[in-house]
């Protein structure tokens, strides 16, 4: 499986819908240790291939 690299403008588009849609969630659902859960769940399902990424892409200069 091939690897791909994330450009900056990858990366402000992916958190950016990740900040809207953790907003819905928050806005519409009642918070509480589900909810708590699943926004944590959803950054780390997120941010750790990026910052994967970018660790591989540092190294590799």
């Amino acid at each position: 499986m091939a690897k791909r690299k994330f450009t900056t403008f990858n990366i402000i588009c992916l958190v950016t819908l990740w900040v809207i849609l953790c907003g819905c969630v928050l806005a519409y659902s009642p918070i509480n240790l589900m909810t708590i859960f699943t926004i944590i769940a959803s950054g780390i399902i997120v941010f750790v291939p990026v910052y994967k990424s970018k660790k591989r892409e540092k190294d590799n200069r």
